[in-house]
């Protein structure tokens, strides 16, 4: 594939855009409020990202699982239209409902990759995935997509060398997910339950010595495009495949042609080797420090990825808040 060649400080453009949304979802921490917040850190990286040189695509926007009005939907330009042509998939706030009442793991993420490379499931809300490691990804198989979870975690296991009891995994908690999680304990695994935010998730399990081991269950397609492009840096893995939760949704996608039962790796969601991710804690977490505000100033942490390069660069910034 013939590909435009990106600028390589493009990551520290993205940054801007990840800590303008995370500073302006920053004040709502804890107020229970999670749609104001979202609309508010969408604007504010729809600026950021409308004043860097490139011509940038929202590839999916998360239009299909809200209801209100976002800034960042799908197919809407982005940047100043010179310069690269580029794909991009944007969650101002991954954790919404963590934000909203004051829990760890909020951040805001962005990811950018040459123009028709990152994969485009139009009416796709949801997808079943699991999330590995640089050192499982060599054994995940697309048995596990099907398999008790028992099997799955034994897998797990085994690549890590560790006992079963030993393993924690990531889990939304979602009533979707209560038979999975009863799975996940009889196995005598430990679960560690968010309301939301499934990128953070497999950021920290994609992460060495987080002590979060495997990322499992249904999350949204966007999260899922956004962990694949970490995990073009990180070396983790991820298996997935479309898992609509609604009839609507299902008969859209069976509609659009598309195979419910195909599943897709790391490399189907997102093809190219440019691959530009940032992500800036709103939230502590247990990857990224949170928003502190202190006066007239406030201090973001970041983390910038360069998957042509390996590069993980975490970036402490101070913002003037007022002059």
């Amino acid at each position: 594939m013939n590909e435009e060649k990106l600028p390589r400080n493009l990551g520290l453009e993205l940054v801007r855009a990840t800590e303008a949304a995370a500073l302006a979802a920053g004040g709502w921490i804890g107020l229970g409020d999670a749609v104001q917040p979202d609309q508010i850190a969408s604007q504010a990286m729809r600026k950021v990202l409308d004043a860097i040189d490139f011509n940038g695509t929202i590839v999916l926007g998360e239009e299909d699982r809200r209801d209100h009005d976002l800034d960042l939907t799908s197919q809407r330009h982005v940047g100043t239209g010179s310069g690269p042509a580029v794909d991009v998939v944007a969650d101002p706030i991954d954790g919404r409902m963590q934000l909203a009442r004051g829990y760890p793991g909020a951040v805001s993420v962005i990811a950018v990759a040459p123009r028709n490379t990152i994969w485009q499931p139009l009416h796709a809300a949801y997808m079943e995935k699991i999330i590995v490691d640089e050192e499982v990804a060599p054994y995940l198989v697309e048995d596990c997509l099907d398999a008790p979870a028992a099997w799955t975690l034994s897998l797990v296991a085994r690549a890590k060398g560790m006992k079963v009891n030993n393993l924690t995994v990531f889990v939304l908690d979602r009533p979707r997910h209560a038979y999975l999680i009863d799975e996940i304990r009889a196995s005598g695994a430990h679960v560690i339950l968010r309301q939301d935010g499934d990128v953070a998730g497999a950021l920290v399990v994609s992460t060495p010595r987080t002590g979060v081991d495997v990322l499992m269950g249904t999350g949204g397609v966007p999260e899922g495009l956004l962990a694949a492009c970490a995990l073009k840096t990180l070396g983790g893995a991820l298996i997935g495949r479309l898992n609509p939760q609604s009839d609507a949704e299902k008969q859209a996608l069976l509609d659009a042609g598309y195979d419910l039962h195909a599943i897709f790796r790391t490399q189907d969601l997102v093809k190219s080797d440019q691959v530009f991710f940032s992500a800036t804690g709103i939230t502590d977490g247990m990857l990224l420090k949170g928003v502190m505000f202190r006066g007239k100033k406030a201090e973001t942490h970041s983390l910038i990825l360069r998957s042509e390069t390996g590069t993980r660069r975490f970036v402490v910034a101070e913002h003037v808040l007022e002059r």
